[in-house]
């Protein structure tokens, strides 16, 4: 069978619409799970990382490429979101919406120079992009920004009646946006397009061979990804209501690189297993050390330093992350099952 035939949908169907619920659902209740044990306020931020990690997965788990610049769409969605609450109106939807196009614009823009690299060049060249919006932010938009002093804002009542200052209210909110992206994605990543991107990322030569526009299928997931960074970045500002520049800070990417790994990049699942691992080590470590150090009564070193290690340890350990390892475990049961 050709490429062309696989690309189009034979044999690869897009999941149907009720497995989708039922993927929902999962979510749903694991979040459900999750807030038994974490405190709302927490467990609020860390949908919203789970939504900047899914983000992230598109461009690097499906397409295949590595940027460090990331971060640079998230706040961009997050101060265009703050600067209209600022200095137009008050509608939350609005303002997300206008955040959110703000960012899009400017992916769809950057897109047409970066998505012309490959590998290194990639990377380095959206680190190069990321580390020039941290500085405008902090310098010449500061009086705009409140550079280092941070932007604070607020916004009206969702629909007049949801508080979004309110954490449970919060974290519906973030939780409704988690699973419309997750959603998204499935379909979108499913579709014949998605396999269409999956197959770039193989051997975009022979994709190319067979007469598809490959950089503009490159050039979509580039700004979808950034859009949904983006995203991330305004829902983070309705629901905190302050901002400094860290947001929009180059070193942000680590954060998000690792998360992907760890769960396993190119599967949606594994961005969120990935996400909440990290969220869970990055978030519980500064508690435990002290703590720990107190009990053997030695001095240890900051907590910076053991999630490093941990972290590199989780990584070279499992080099196709969690869910990697959960498939390759499980074909070996299927495969032993098989053998007489």
């Amino acid at each position: 069978m050709s490429m062309r035939a696989n690309l189009h949908g034979l044999n690869i169907l897009p999941s149907s619409r009720w497995k989708i619920f039922g993927q929902l659902a999962l979510i749903a209740f694991a979040i459900l799970l999750l807030s038994t044990t974490i405190k709302l306020h927490w467990l609020t931020d860390f949908i919203i990382f789970f939504i900047f990690v899914l983000s992230f997965d598109l461009l690097y788990g499906y397409m295949g490429h590595l940027s460090f610049g990331h971060m640079l769409y998230y706040g961009a969605g997050a101060y265009g979101t703050a600067l209209f609450l600022v200095n137009v109106g008050k509608n939350p939807i609005v303002a997300l919406v206008v955040g959110v196009a703000v960012a899009a614009l400017l992916s769809a823009v950057l897109g047409l120079i970066v998505m012309r690299t490959h590998g290194a060049s990639f990377a380095l060249i959206n680190m190069a992009l990321n580390e020039i919006g941290f500085f405008v932010i902090r310098s010449p938009l500061a009086k705009v920004t409140r550079g280092d002093d941070g932007l604070s804002c607020s916004a009206e009542k969702l629909f007049g009646i949801v508080d979004l200052n309110d954490d449970l209210s919060a974290f519906l909110f973030v939780s409704i946006m988690l699973l419309l992206v997750f959603a998204f994605l499935k379909a979108l990543t499913t579709s014949p397009f998605g396999i269409l991107v999956r197959s770039i990322k193989e051997n975009e030569k022979r994709v190319a061979f067979f007469g598809y526009d490959t950089f503009r299928s490159k050039w979509i997931v580039f700004v979808t990804s950034a859009t949904l960074a983006a995203l991330a970045g305004g829902t983070f500002t309705l629901v905190r209501g302050f901002l400094s520049p860290m947001v929009i800070s180059p070193f942000g990417n680590v954060e998000v690189i690792f998360a992907v790994l760890i769960g396993g990049a190119g599967n949606l699942y594994g961005a969120l297993i990935g996400g909440a691992i990290f969220m869970l080590i990055k978030n519980f470590l500064p508690v435990m050390i002290p703590e720990f150090s107190k009990v053997v009564g030695v001095k240890l070193p900051q907590w910076e330093m053991w999630l490093g290690i941990i972290l590199l340890i989780i990584v070279f350990a499992m080099r196709k992350g969690i869910i990697g390892v959960i498939r390759s475990q499980w074909q070996s049961l299927r495969v032993a099952r098989n053998v007489p």
